[in-house]
């Protein structure tokens, strides 16, 4: 069985009530392939009044949403620490996050696929409610990485377009999950190399290409005309 959530993505202290019940939520959702059947069971069990459990949270869905959202924070926060983080250009940067995350995700694999199965919209494509504030966090990273990439120019400026990069990368995020969800190769190698092929495609796409040069010619011939 893969390994429970590393403690560096649910940064409250061991015994404070929170960390106590996302812990032992995760626990029973690992157990039993379900989250338990009412609140009050849950807190019974920890030895905490039911009140407790929503000064926290609102539901059981909402915890799904943290731990997603934690992953997401671990990854970024542990490519950032690496040494050559800051001469990455905007694509390695994605690379480097993608990578951090699939190795967390590795280790949560059970928990991944469960929550994701439990939370799987209706028709493709759609966001699954479980990755809700990831996705939010996650789109607000990708802006980040493509403002910059826009003052090294490896990303083109598309006034027209660009502001909604940041949602047809996140399209992306939800290939690679379903990749992974999906891989049966030893280490998941299929999906490393998904992952670098998405990468370089979209930023072929985004960065100057031939239908820049055709604009840019075009505007040159009409500012002469």
């Amino acid at each position: 069985m893969e390994q429970q959530p590393s403690p560096s993505a649910a940064p409250e202290t061991a015994a404070t009530p929170k960390a106590r019940i996302k812990q032992a939520y995760l626990d029973y959702v690992l157990r039993k392939g379900t989250p338990p059947a009412s609140v009050y069971k849950l807190t019974q069990k920890l030895g905490l009044p039911e009140q407790e459990f929503y000064r926290f949270y609102a539901n059981f869905a909402a915890i799904d949403r943290e731990l997603w959202a934690d992953f997401g924070r671990e990854a970024r926060t542990t490519a950032a620490s690496e040494p050559v983080w800051a001469q990455y250009g905007a694509r390695e940067k994605l690379l480097g996050f993608y990578y951090t995350l699939l190795e967390i995700l590795k280790r949560n694999r059970s928990y991944a696929l469960n929550s994701l199965h439990r939370s799987m919209p209706e028709f493709p494509g759609l966001t699954p409610r479980v990755l809700d504030d990831f996705r939010q966090e996650y789109e607000e990273f990708v802006g980040q990485i493509l403002r910059e990439g826009r003052r090294t120019e490896e990303v083109a400026t598309r006034r027209l377009v660009e502001d909604q990069y940041p949602r047809a990368f996140w399209q992306q995020m939800l290939f690679v999950l379903g990749y992974f969800a999906k891989d049966d190769t030893v280490d998941f190698e299929r999906t490393d190399a998904a992952v670098e092929k998405a990468v370089r495609l979209s930023f072929d796409l985004v960065g100057p290409n031939t239908l820049d040069s055709a604009v840019d010619f075009v505007r040159f011939l009409v500012r002469r005309k």
